[in-house]
């Protein structure tokens, strides 16, 4: 076995928020541990001449058993390196993987109806070790070739469930935090609760004992305290949570202001805890901290979004109209989650996409709002506009929420999400479409150029020509068009002039998992269209 691998390439990444970092001629030194040792930027050479400058340093230095990867690495007739790079893996910062055969199943109800209706019969069908091994597999499946190299998991009440997707996540090598849902409320229907805050707590302790069998370290797989959310836990339970979590020192997750009637919910259930908000209430048990990661926060009051900023700081947003922005001033790390089967879809690349597009939703309502308010005239307007264009997340921004932003959310932000010396080989080989249609376009003529001396009804006549014969002769895709890509990279195409950020731009509003051509965690591959 290799003691180092050198990957070469283009890597690309978001080191911070709206920055987007490009090496196009990159050699990658990943140790055996799956730790990033050297990053060599050889930008200013040719393919052939980097790898001859990367077999030079290695054969100079002290590293043994070197292993040098090729991924495909091309350039254009201007030297321009094209179709594929490196990107660091998704970070999938809440889900539920119990709620996988349900994705896109919604009707009309409103949240707690919808749980009612859909998730607990659902999630309660997972105590069989069968099915509840079907579902994660096929979820997972889903989440590694989508990109997604770590992710934060709600499992189901079952111990027998939640050791199940513990197992696998290991056996599948995706980093995960597994976390038991906890919850003993009549909120709940009779068959799928807790008979008491005491069992609730002895079953969250078997999963965390499991675990630590699994990865005595937690390196790869870990632990997350999760009550399902405030109503669902009576006080005994979350008061033991949170001594559970100080007990073993783990991460915590739940939900918060998902809806409004959610939010009044909790008010009812716990008058006069924690100053009257919602934040306040897991605060008052001891479940918010710097470890806590609080998934939606769409409604979150000022006076919770204070104490998230001043004791979580972290707040997966997933598919909803959550002001994102409006949580970044406010000093909260912010990372993306795909929240299956509340989300339809289990690809992060969907997430960073939809963040996008909501943003521009919420300042569309910002500005619509402003103008029916009164119409400003001058410099007024004009900070109304910026006002409004500074709610947008950009691709690059979204992406960073999508990587390092989530990582930083599950108190990883310092070991993956970016590509960094001392980081881990947590990747994905990414592939798009190159649109050849000029080689193609010169080979139709006999001489490869169009004659010049044509008249328009004389050009017309030629290409229709040209068209039927390559059509009745099966060489066009069936449709009277010229076949200049074959699929198998998804939907991007590049036309040849984009830049760095165009590409970024069209893999994340077009891209979906057929552009995800390898995935990596700690170095070891997981996942491969490649072969």
């Amino acid at each position: 076995m290799p003691m180092t691998k050198v990957y070469l390439g283009t890597i690309i990444d978001t080191p911070k928020l709206g920055e987007l970092r490009v090496i196009e001629h990159a050699a990658v030194f990943v140790n055996k541990k799956g730790v990033i040792t050297r990053i060599m930027d050889i930008s200013d050479k040719s393919f052939s001449e980097g790898r001859t400058a990367v077999m030079r340093e290695t054969l100079s230095s002290e590293e043994a058993g070197i292993e040098i990867v090729d991924q495909d690495w091309m350039e254009d007739d201007e030297g321009n390196v094209v179709r594929k790079f490196w990107f660091p893996g998704f970070v999938d910062t809440h889900t539920h993987p119990s709620q996988h055969p349900n994705a896109g199943i919604f009707g009309k109800s409103t949240l707690l109806d919808w749980l009612n209706t859909y998730t607990f019969p659902l999630e309660s069908s997972l105590s069989s070790p069968a099915k509840s091994r079907a579902v994660y597999t096929s979820f997972l499946t889903t989440s590694l070739r989508s990109g997604t190299t770590t992710a934060s998991y709600y499992a189901t009440s079952s111990t027998i469930s939640t050791n199940t997707l513990a197992t696998l996540c290991h056996a599948r090598g995706q980093r995960a935090f597994i976390g038991r849902t906890n919850m003993d409320t009549d909120l709940q229907p009779p068959y799928y609760r807790d008979a008491s805050a005491s069992s609730a707590l002895a079953a969250t302790a078997a999963t965390i004992a499991h675990i630590k069998s699994l990865d005595p370290t937690y390196d790869l797989i870990k632990p997350i305290i999760t009550p399902r959310f405030a109503p669902s836990c009576s006080e005994e339970l979350l008061a033991g949570l949170g001594s559970l979590a100080e007990k073993e020192d783990l991460p915590i997750q739940t939900h918060i202001s998902e809806n409004l009637d959610e939010v009044a919910l909790v008010q009812r259930l716990f008058p006069g805890k924690g100053a009257g908000t919602y934040a306040g209430v897991y605060d008052h048990y001891g479940l918010l901290g710097p470890k806590t990661v609080l998934a939606h926060a769409v409604h979150l009051s000022p006076r919770s979004a204070n104490s998230c900023a001043k004791e979580a700081r972290r707040s997966p947003t997933v598919p909803g109209l959550c002001p994102v922005r409006a949580l970044l001033d406010d000093g909260i790390e912010v990372g993306l989650g795909t929240d299956v089967s509340g989300g339809f879809s289990g690809s992060m690349l969907s997430a960073a996409r939809e963040a996008g597009i909501v943003s521009r939703v919420l300042a569309g309502v910002e500005a619509r709002g402003a103008s029916i308010e009164g119409e400003a005239v001058g410099e007024g307007k004009a900070k109304q506009r910026e006002k409004s264009d500074r709610v947008k997340l950009s691709p690059e921004e979204c992406l960073y929420l999508a990587t390092r932003g989530g990582a930083t959310c599950l108190g990883l932000g310092d070991k993956v999400g970016a590509f960094e010396v001392g980081m881990e080989w947590d990747a994905q080989l990414i592939g798009l479409n190159e649109m050849r249609w000029e080689e193609q376009q010169a080979a139709t003529t006999m001489s490869g150029v169009e004659p010049s001396n044509e008249t328009d009804e004389e050009r017309m006549k030629r290409l229709a020509k040209e068209i039927r014969e390559e059509v009745e002769g099966g060489g066009g895709d069936g449709d009277g068009g010229r076949e200049v890509v074959d699929g198998s990279e998804g939907l991007v195409e590049l036309w040849g002039k984009e830049t760095w950020s165009e590409r970024i731009a069209k893999w994340v509003f077009c891209g979906d998992d057929r552009n995800t051509r390898r995935v990596y965690v700690r170095g070891d591959m997981v996942h491969s269209l490649d072969g």
